[in-house]
């Protein structure tokens, strides 16, 4: 299915129903008095959280969404009904702006919670409500009021414990398909990937962790360059980073290639940045063992922050597993923290 991780949408509340005014008529009651019956509230409107939902897709082809009105007041002292509450699918992960005031209304994390984003409109009152010793006989009443009305803006942003990033054509991909269950398309080509895509990678028989793969990121990305603010938001929810290198180059362009990425991720948001990084040396396969060992002590030397360096091959599995045992590992010690 097409990832669409971004969507406009208006949402109507009902109006509340209007009083009533009416006077009980029967025989031989010449003046039976008021009798006019309060309205119904008008409908709300909710959004709902749907774990079988990953994309929101589906608002691309409905936009406006109307609650029902409350049914007006009736005579002989008969409320009008409520209106039924509107309640609209969205997946885990949204993200709720108001898109007017770009206040953030909800960020929807759960199964089954629900955002309330348009109130319905009260009710209105029938004359009976008015009777008073000073008034036997009102004929007042008040309208019900507007439903709420609000723009919103929905965000997607995936949820996963991994993050995966580098320039494009790096094999993050690959690697996604060697270590998960996920198929994501791949090509000998730049920007093969176009969504995100998720995999759950199965560890044991009952212990599993989630990857988010994105699209690959060039200079400038932080400033939406190839769309780089589209794709580095899904990382923010992410708690450790493998950033995978394309090693069949020159050390000096391995070097650059890594600091580009985080430089992107500096502009774009500090805490990124700071987050747990990973470096996975990809395409071992296709270099002997003692330019690897070079390049990674060229790479200890030169990069200023300790950091972990693995040396993979998403092509043939190689270093794959070892990484996943340690990647799960260092999950389960942050979630003790």
């Amino acid at each position: 299915m097409k990832f669409v991780d971004q969507a406009t949408i208006r949402v109507e509340a009902g109006k509340g129903g209007d009083g009533c005014l009416s006077f009980r008529r029967e025989k031989f009651i010449a003046k039976g008095g008021p009798d006019g019956g309060d309205g119904g509230d008008g409908g709300s409107i909710f959004l709902l959280v749907d774990e079988g939902l990953n994309t929101l897709v589906d608002f691309r082809h409905k936009r406006l969404f109307r609650a029902k009105n409350g049914q007006t007041g009736m005579g002989r002292d008969r409320f009008g009904k409520k209106a039924d509450d509107l309640y609209i699918k969205v997946p885990v992960g949204t993200l709720v702006y108001d898109e007017d005031t770009d206040e953030l209304i909800g960020d929807l994390l759960s199964k089954n919670e629900k955002l309330l984003v348009a109130q319905g409109g009260l009710h209105g009152s029938g004359n009976a409500r008015f009777k008073s010793s000073i008034n036997r006989s009102p004929r007042k009443i008040t309208k019900g009021k507007s439903g709420e009305v609000r723009n919103l803006k929905l965000e997607l942003q995936v949820l996963a414990d991994v993050g995966l990033l580098g320039m494009p054509n790096t094999g993050k991909s690959s690697f996604l398909r060697a270590v998960s269950e996920a198929t994501p398309k791949i090509g000998d080509y730049p920007f093969t990937t176009i969504y995100p895509n998720l995999g759950v990678v199965k560890v044991a028989n009952e212990d599993s962790f989630v990857i988010a793969d994105i699209p690959g990121l060039i200079e400038g990305a932080a400033n939406g360059v190839g769309l780089g603010t589209e794709f580095l938001k899904h990382l923010g929810r992410t708690n450790l980073l493998l950033h995978l290198v394309d090693i069949c180059q020159d050390k000096e362009d391995v070097y650059e290639d890594i600091k580009k990425i985080e430089v992107e991720l500096t502009r774009y948001n500090k805490d990124l940045s700071c987050k747990e990084r990973w470096l996975l040396l990809n395409k071992s396969d296709l270099l002997p063992n003692e330019l690897i060992e070079e390049l990674k002590l060229y790479l200890l030397s030169k990069l200023e922050d300790r950091i972990k360096i693995f040396t993979i091959s998403a092509l043939t599995g190689s270093g794959c597993q070892e990484l996943i045992y340690q990647t799960y590992n260092w999950i389960l010690e942050q979630k003790k923290k």
